[in-house]
């Protein structure tokens, strides 16, 4: 979804908490892989795979120069013959460690095995955050959760074509544009020479 669709989108629901929400579930994503350089794991539920806001969060890393909001899709079913960055499967979550992040979408039920295999990541010391329908016990695990009721169950404050798709567009452009300034380090004069010569010497960006 590109920036004019996204500014759409705000507009229509100025005056309403969803601005402010996805903002500030985004600063949550960002503030927990920026530190370690990335490490973002990206699941769905048994019947969801959240494809788009993969892509999307591609095209955020790409365009802001965050790298680290690239994620890695971990599948539930791993088809054969796929590309290898295609075929991660569950057990990708029992490895994940301090230092990861595993951000859970699922508008509907995450199911048992999932829960088990977030439990586990959350205790080796992985960052959990949750986008989904608003599961308890998904949102007991998760460090950061934003609910987004379904239509059979809307909130006060949810306008009736706000769905989980839409939320997933406005935290995937709010991650990229919103990022945050590096923390300045003290550097030694080579250092500092040696940026600045890197900076005047690349090329120029290319325009799209």
């Amino acid at each position: 979804m590109d920036a004019v669709r996204v500014a759409l989108l705000r507009e229509v629901l100025a005056g309403t908490e969803w601005i402010q929400a996805t903002r500030r579930f985004a600063g949550s994503l960002r503030a927990s892989v920026a530190p370690h350089g990335g490490g973002l794991l990206l699941v769905g539920s048994a019947e969801y795979e959240p494809w788009h806001l993969a892509a999307h969060l591609d095209d955020e890393a790409a365009w802001s120069g965050l790298p680290e909001l690239s994620p890695t899709l971990v599948r539930h079913r791993v088809p054969l013959g796929v590309p290898a960055h295609l075929s991660v499967g569950l057990g990708r979550l029992e490895t994940a460690r301090r230092g990861e992040t595993l951000l859970v979408v699922a508008p509907d039920a995450p199911g048992p095995g999932l829960l088990e295999r977030v439990h586990d990541a959350r205790r080796n010391g992985a960052t959990v955050l949750a986008l989904d329908a608003g599961d308890r016990e998904l949102a007991g695990l998760a460090h950061d959760a934003l609910a987004v009721p379904g239509p059979e169950a809307p909130g006060p404050d949810v306008p009736a074509d706000l769905d989980l798709d839409t939320v997933q567009h406005l935290v995937s452009a709010a991650a990229g544009e919103n990022s945050l300034p590096a923390p300045r380090r003290h550097r030694r004069f080579r250092d500092r020479l040696s940026r600045l010569a890197d900076q005047l010497t690349a090329p120029p960006p290319p325009r799209w």
